[in-house]
């Protein structure tokens, strides 16, 4: 074999770019398909990006730790096919579309034309597909593009249809009138697991309001809100009956209006302490009355604001005396809680605000005002009234729309649900069969996440989605659900050549009803997580085609997917949700949950703040191996990541500089001869531990990632390499450059190749870059490291015993180097003795660990290593230098010096030299006296007094207290 030598100061970013090129040309990921096709399926799901985005630093996190996973299991012989996938519909892509058309609000959309508005829809679903395909690839994440799903297609909004069709027949679909999440400027209701993915902490004000009894004039139910829009729409008040409730007299509070009032016992309580706390001691409270709140219930109140409603005290269970004061204003309109009790105590829901979220006329002062400009001026209102008891910033998470950032509303309306409550135990126990990580997701925030769900929020008041298959009657108001094109023909009567299933096209398709009447489609369309949540069937156009792929398990479940921590109320929940609503049971068996990633400073990047990590940058400065190889190692997956260019440049030196110098040393000292022996014979301690070791981290990586922790699995890579570098080669380079035998070097190359080899193919899942760069640099320009067998232990080569040993020696050479560190002595000075404290240190002391003794001669430089009972420490180190000892340094430093002149000479180790010097006789006396060392050493061919004429390099240094300058020059061979 030839080895071609490299830089040790290599640019990782060119090498991923020549690699890139090779795999191009050779369609190695093809091959790696062709190769596999008939082992075991291990069967992947991609999480479909919206492409009309360009990837951010948080897509190569997810994408990294996704291929290491597939690259694993195809070098272990699997069929991993990686069909990507396009999410197209919904919110995302409809905003787009509205920056392009220059529109503002929804009703622009339906003034200019639907279908106007779906074209651009769809021109704007792969704005930026090129840019991410080209991204992927960039960073190694091999993506069958060329197949990908696309959620906008005829045939995967069939497939949804039909799934929409199971959940209608098992009677879980269902339209009702409730309290929604809704974004007024969408002009859409929005799903809970949508909503969970928009909150922010905010401070905004939140009151407490005087609310006078009839029968009990200046006497005052006092209720506190955070959103004071809604109490225009107040219709009754509400109280726990198993509360404890007080009346009591407030006087001469220097904030609060004087008057009698009924809160919370717990409450009162709490209005007293902030007496003491604000030292205000003219300030009298005294207890009139205490009752239960059952005591309170229907009794009358005057209204902030007339309207048509009963204003008297409800029960209800949910209220609570943690938060507020004991006693919930109630506004069905604007609130799940309040809409339930309303219709418990068949109390009128008032509509006060438009669906843009502006108030109607007849609201006060406030008509076309937004409800949240309008809370300042309410309460401003409520002042002057003397109906305001309290004002105060809160700080609390409020939800805003996942898309264009509007603060969300709760809002009644009609909206379509999917009654996943039914399925909620089934959920539970599928979640059960899941392998997360980190593992306390399973049980922590998907588990708390599927024990409080509620009913899915189906519909959408949108245009670009998947239409809501329901079509109703005209005339008798029945409803059907269609569940193909072909039930769509049939029921309407027309062929369906080419129809587009998109609005407006497939609103304009009539069905023809059992009554004689017509029917037409309903207007919404579904939320489009759904749309990711069915791609385990709709990929393939289930059950219309390809059903032996879901029915025989060849394609469902997924052995394994990963995405962000975001998930586990998006893709992660939805597809279980619908996976089981089909009676299918978990549709993943293993699952990575990513955690986010911040700045260097802990905060959340966001183009405000300027803090933004644009991938890109960081490939081409890093490469996308250190990039990958960062995240698999900083942290816990599921823990948030504070991305650090100083550390991602520290892992470049730690790891790939010396992963590469590792392999210039052998290329270096390697004859071009050198063929492979596969079978080890060295009896070399150093050969016999790094191969152990070697073994030792096959097995750990493979059992590891077979547990998709892949975090330990790569940071066992990562110590590798510094056992390897700093300690195996570091002491083996005298059996490379000056050996004694030819057998010596020849068991040194062997072993040091077999391992460099293994570990390579090792590391190819995390780092695919430089790991084929130095494969196909071992084997002569030949293959791929991604077609290669992921190396299995060989149990027999592992000793552990030795292993342990030699982790004792690392140890007291740290400890014994610290000490010479302590006393300001350079480790090239050589030392006296160094003791051990008997009993300390295992099995060293046996006869047959002499090898092991003399490692720790050679690291800590001392002339003797001595077991001793009697010393105070572990070890204890002679510190004293006597002439002869300073002499040796002084002579090692010589040496050092020239090797330094040497390398800046760009000489090669095996190029020959010749050795000049001049300077005091007595401080030249040092190389007289040991000519023959240094030539040795040095690998020379002479040494001489002379003059600085015709050099590669020179110095002068201090030897002894006098001057001596030191030249060398190239030799011709």
């Amino acid at each position: 074999m030839n080895f071609l030598n490299v830089f040790c100061f290599m640019n990782l970013p060119s090498i991923e770019k020549e690699t890139l090129e090779f795999w191009r040309k050779e369609s190695i990921f093809k091959k790696s398909l062709e190769r596999t096709k008939n082992g075991p399926r291990f069967v992947f799901y991609e999480g479909p990006p919206f492409a009309n985005g360009l990837p951010g630093i948080h897509h190569l996190l997810t994408r990294a730790f996704k291929d290491v996973i597939l690259r694993y299991k195809t070098m272990q012989g699997f069929y991993v096919e990686r069909k990507a996938g396009w999410d197209t519909h919904g919110l995302p892509t409809e905003m787009e579309a509205e920056k392009k058309l220059n529109i503002r609000f929804k009703k622009e959309i339906e003034q200019m034309g639907i279908e106007k508005f779906i074209e651009e829809s769809r021109r704007s679903v792969f704005t930026y597909k090129k840019e991410w395909e080209e991204f992927s690839e960039r960073i190694g994440f091999w993506l069958d593009f060329d197949h990908a799903y696309i959620t906008c297609d005829n045939s995967y909004i069939e497939t949804l249809w039909w799934i929409l069709k199971q959940i209608w027949q098992k009677g879980f679909l269902y339209q009702d009138y409730k309290v929604v999440p809704y974004c007024p400027r969408c002009g859409t209701s929005l799903s809970s697991h949508e909503v969970a993915q928009g909150y922010k902490k905010i401070k905004e004000p939140a009151i407490t309001a005087r609310f006078e009894l009839v029968d009990e004039p200046e006497t005052y139910f006092l209720a506190w809100t955070t959103t004071p829009w809604t109490l225009p729409a107040n219709v009754a008040l509400a109280v726990n009956p198993e509360i404890d409730y007080v009346k009591f007299s407030l006087n001469n509070h220097p904030e609060f209006p004087q008057g009698v009032y009924i809160v919370s016992e717990k409450k009162f309580n709490d209005y007293k302490n902030d007496i003491k706390n604000k030292k205000t001691p003219e300030a009298e409270f005294k207890i009139i009355d205490k009752f239960k709140g059952s005591q309170l219930i229907g009794k009358k109140y005057k209204p902030l604001y007339k309207n048509e409603a009963p204003y008297k005290v409800v029960g209800a269970g949910f209220v609570s005396v943690e938060e507020g004061t004991g006693i919930v204003h109630i506004a069905p309109a604007f609130g799940e809680d309040d809409m339930s009790v309303g219709k418990e105590n068949n109390l009128p829901v008032l509509m006060t605000v438009d669906e843009d979220g502006k108030f109607i006329d007849g609201i006060g002062e406030w008509k076309g005002i937004f409800v949240k400009n309008a809370d300042p001026l309410i309460i401003d209102n409520l002042r002057k009234r003397e109906l305001l008891f309290q004002e105060e910033m809160y700080e609390h998470d409020y939800p805003f729309c996942w898309r264009c950032k509007t603060p969300l509303l709760y809002y009644a309306k009609n909206s379509w649900f999917i009654n996943v409550s039914r399925v909620r135990e089934q959920m539970i126990k599928n979640n059960e069969t899941v392998n997360w990580v980190p593992p306390h997701i399973k049980k922590g925030r998907f588990g708390e996440w599927l024990n409080e769900i509620k009913d899915w929020n189906l519909s959408r008041e949108r245009y670009w989605g998947t239409p809501l298959p329901v079509w109703e009657c005209e005339k008798c108001k029945k409803r059907v659900c269609v569940g193909s094109v072909r039930e769509l023909e049939e029921k309407s009567g027309q062929k369906m050549n080419n129809i587009d299933l998109h609005r407006p096209f497939v609103d304009n398709v009539v069905l023809k009803c059992e009554c004689g009447g017509l029917m037409k489609r309903v207007p919404e369309v579904i939320d489009c997580w759904f749309d990711s949540g069915s791609m385990p069937f709709a990929q393939w156009h289930y059950p219309f085609e390809n059903k032996d792929k879901i029915d025989n398990g060849e394609f469902f479940p997924a052995d394994f997917i990963a995405e962000g921590m975001d998930q586990t109320r998006g893709w992660f929940y939805t597809l279980l949700a619908i996976s089981t609503l089909l009676g299918k049971g978990a549709p993943y068996k293993n699952v990575i949950s990513l955690g986010l990633i911040l700045d260097a400073n802990g905060q959340k990047m966001s183009k405000s703040r300027g803090n933004i990590i644009v991938p890109k940058e960081v490939v081409e400065k890093f490469g996308a191996d250190c990039a990958r190889l960062y995240f698999y190692t900083i942290n816990k997956a599921g823990e948030a990541k504070k991305f650090d260019f100083k550390e991602v440049q520290s892992l470049y030196r730690k790891f790939f500089i010396t992963l590469v110098n590792s392999y210039a040393f052998f290329s270096t000292y390697v004859e071009g001869g050198f063929e492979f022996k596969k079978e080890l014979c060295s009896g070399n301690l150093l050969d016999r531990w790094i191969v152990s070791r070697l073994e030792n981290l096959k097995h750990q990586v493979i059992k590891n990632l077979d547990k998709y922790d892949i975090v330990s699995a790569a940071r066992f890579l990562v110590d590798f390499v510094d056992d390897l570098s700093n300690w195996y080669i570091r002491l083996s380079r005298r059996r490379f450059q000056k050996p004694e035998t030819e057998k010596e070097k020849e068991e040194a190359s062997q072993t040091l190749y077999y391992v460099l080899l293994n570990f390579i193919k090792l590391t190819a899942p995390f780092t695919p870059f430089v790991s084929e760069y130095l494969y196909r640099k071992l084997k002569d320009g030949e293959g791929s490291v991604h077609l290669a067998d992921y190396p299995k232990p060989d149990k027999s080569l592992i000793d552990a015993k030795l292993e342990k040993s030699m982790a004792q020696v690392r140890e007291i050479v740290a400890q014994a180097l610290a000490k010479r560190s302590a006393a300001g002595i350079k480790v090239r000075q050589p030392l006296s003795v160094l003791k051990l404290k008997d009993g300390a240190w295992g099995e060293l002391k046996n006869d047959n660990n002499r090898e092991l003794l003399s490692l720790i001669k050679q690291e800590i430089n001392v002339k003797n290593v001595i077991f001793d009972g009697s010393i105070s420490e572990n070890i204890e180190l002679d510190v004293e230098i006597t002439p002869e000892l300073k002499e040796e340094g002084l002579l090692r430093e010589i040496v050092r010096q020239i090797q330094i002149m040497r390398k800046k000479a760009n000489l090669k180790p095996s190029d020959k030299i010749f050795i000049i010097y001049d300077g005091e006789v007595s401080a030249t006396k040092i190389l007289e006296k040991n000519k023959e060392f240094i030539l040795r050493e040095i690998r020379a061919v002479g040494i001489e007094r002379g003059k600085k004429e015709g050099i590669n390099q020179g110095i002068e240094i201090k030897v002894d207290g006098g001057a001596v300058w030191l030249g060398i020059k190239g030799v011709s061979q």
